[in-house]
């Protein structure tokens, strides 16, 4: 190979005798911008500190997204969770209003309740006494 045919790096040889000096000078400046931009790139690809801030931002991101959808979905299946319990559920005030009307009869009618109670207090000691009476 010949001096002659080599040229500098991406630029074409010249087709015939010696460029003028200004073709020079652009051909210069072109290899320049290239030789400047493929550093550049080479840069960027070994700067694993940047590389790693622009992952670390990329994945805070994506976590922000999915954290979002994710409260969203809860929020709205909440919700309907909380409508459908709402409809099932019975309204306590029949409830309430039928214990207190059972409270005040029970107030009411307190002596036969009374006897009442104790006559089956009085059957259960009976029953009692009378099964261990078989057992001996």
């Amino acid at each position: 190979m010949n001096d002659e045919a080599r040229t500098n790096i991406g630029t074409p040889a010249p087709a015939s005798g010696t460029p003028a000096p200004e073709e020079l000078r652009r051909q210069i400046e072109h290899t320049r911008d290239e030789l400047g931009k493929t550093v550049e790139a080479l840069a960027a690809k070994t700067d694993v500190k940047a590389r790693a801030k622009r992952k670390a931002t990329a994945v805070k991101e994506q976590a922000a997204e999915k954290a979002a959808l994710v409260s969203d979905r809860i929020r709205t299946k909440t919700e309907h969770a909380a409508h459908l319990v709402k409809d099932k559920t019975a309204d306590p005030d029949p409830l309430f209003d039928q214990a207190g009307r059972a409270a005040t009869a029970a107030r009411a009618n307190r002596t036969p309740l009374l006897v009442a109670a104790g006559a089956a207090a009085l059957v259960v000691v009976l029953l009692v006494r009378h099964s261990r009476g078989r057992r001996r």
